[in-house]
């Protein structure tokens, strides 16, 4: 089978140029596979981050892609699914995340001809940042697909209030891999320069506002002195309003922030020092983060938003809060640690989960799904 993945590859950075990667290598051992690029993701003006491509500290994986899709040139896109329709593939996949993306990969989904079917993987469908401008673009988008995959059931229904007729399936998210073998957590300690002995509670990923880094600090103050908190991530955004919180906390000393964006290679690190992963989000669908979490076999603490529930409570990998309120957050957390048959059946979900959540399932899945809308 021939399948053209048009997403952002190396040199972007963050998790969906890592999922890309992974994906187009798995896919890559059975099949004709051929990855097309951005030339411009999006004008530096309107990115939050410090840049949007790899650095030459970072090992992101370097995939052989056409860089061809200029958000912003329809030029561009023209192009896009010319040189799409000459290579003339069975399917195209196409990620989508957000609707700043509707327009171009819209044209080109509509394009590219043949007997081409055209498939989304969506992370998202409604942003976590919402505007107004979302679901008409989203629900254009969508009508250029002949098929959906989404990762979480929550997205699926998010789909289908947009589109109630798309043939679609659910595939969950999974684990990350690439990351390495977990370090001994004496010498993770001694890295990240933190105290032996605390009950180590990690942030990691970006940070961002819905991911209530803020219920976190604030829950963090409720706790008594024998936890620290791990910041591990590059701020999308000003990091003062969580500097003040910090500083009028109960024990900024205890609390290590790192605010740049993780290298590959330094992410075990953070992982092997840790107890308790924390996503106390405000909105989501489902969390990279929580596949990361699942290979350095870390369990976690999530609110009860998206798809959290489904993907890691209802995986017996972490615990799921009632409440998104710092109250609620910080009880779940002593809960872990005041109950030994928690942790260890909490162990055992990672376990399993990380059987059940491989590249290899997750491309088969996928490759069954196509055969079935032809």
């Amino acid at each position: 089978m021939k399948i053209a993945i048009l997403s952002c590859f190396h040199p972007y950075r963050g998790g969906i140029a890592q999922f890309n990667a992974n994906l187009y290598e798995e896919l890559g051992k059975e099949h004709d596979v051929r990855a097309y690029n951005f030339s411009r993701q999006y004008p530096d003006l309107l990115f939050p981050g410090r840049t949007q491509y790899v650095t030459p500290e970072d090992e992101a994986v370097s995939i052989e892609a056409e860089a061809l899709l200029d958000t912003v040139n329809p030029f561009s896109w023209v192009r896009t699914a010319k040189a799409i329709r000459n290579w003339d593939p069975d399917i195209l996949l196409v990620r989508y995340w957000m609707s700043w993306f509707a327009p171009s990969l819209g044209w080109v989904a509509r394009h590219v001809g043949g007997h081409c079917r055209v498939v989304g993987i969506l992370d998202n469908v409604i942003p976590h940042e919402r505007h107004w401008f979302d679901a008409p673009l989203t629900r254009w988008f969508l009508q250029g697909l002949d098929a959906a995959v989404t990762l979480c059931e929550e997205v699926s229904r998010d789909l289908l209030t947009l589109r109630s007729d798309i043939p679609h399936t659910v595939l969950p998210h999974p684990i990350y891999t690439h990351f390495g073998a977990k370090l001994p957590r004496e010498e993770a300690e001694r890295i990240l320069g933190l105290k032996s002995g605390k009950k180590t509670l990690l942030f990691f990923g970006l940070i961002r506002e819905y991911k209530g880094l803020d219920i976190l600090l604030r829950a963090f103050d409720l706790l008594d002195d024998s936890y620290q908190l791990v910041i591990a991530g590059e701020p999308y955004g000003s990091f003062e309003p969580y500097q003040k919180l910090i500083d009028a906390g109960r024990d900024p000393g205890s609390i290590h922030v790192f605010p740049d964006y993780i290298r590959d290679s330094e992410v075990k690190r953070y992982f092997s020092a840790a107890d308790l992963t924390v996503l106390p989000y405000r909105s989501a669908t489902q969390s990279g983060i929580s596949s990361v979490s699942n290979h350095f076999e870390v369990p976690m603490v999530v609110t009860d938003v998206g798809g959290l529930k489904e993907t890691v409570g209802d995986r017996g990998t972490g615990i799921v809060c009632k409440e998104g309120t710092p109250a609620c957050v910080a009880e779940a957390i002593r809960s872990y640690f005041s109950d030994p048959l928690l942790r260890k059946r909490l162990g055992i979900g990672i376990r399993a989960e990380k059987e059940r959540l491989s590249w290899s399932r997750f491309s088969h899945d996928l490759t069954d799904f196509f055969d079935r809308i032809k």
